[in-house]
């Protein structure tokens, strides 16, 4: 059954991911050429050079909690068997909270620091 699934599902997530790729760079290409040559105004220059700011944040917080699951995981193997299941289970709850906890207090700083220039 899997055999059968597996073209299924891959080929078409492969070449999604190929099309909004290509879509990306040609977009960003686009508009560069655009704001290069002038023909936009410098509220627009604003909007376009803003959007790649926004993005940071959102990375740094999928960072955070990826790195928390994956050290929850990490220590779920270390812990005896018998309680193995319930301690990655729980460390990962427990920890992905807390990286976004952390996440919070940091873009909060940021944010007020920006606010002060």
């Amino acid at each position: 059954m899997s055999e059968v699934l597996v073209p299924i599902i891959v080929v078409p997530v492969i070449f999604f991911a190929i099309v909004m790729v290509v879509k990306t760079i040609s977009d960003n290409a686009v508009r560069k050429k655009i704001i290069d040559k002038g023909l936009v105004n410098e509220e627009v220059k604003y909007l376009f050079a803003r959007e790649h700011a926004d993005y940071l944040p959102v990375s740094l917080k999928w960072g955070m909690v990826l790195v928390a699951l994956g050290l929850a995981i990490l220590i779920g193997r270390l812990v005896p068997y018998s309680f193995q299941d319930e301690a990655t289970v729980s460390g990962m709850f427990i920890l992905g909270g807390l990286a976004l906890i952390l996440y919070y207090l940091v873009t909060r700083g940021q944010q007020r620091d920006d606010r002060q220039e």
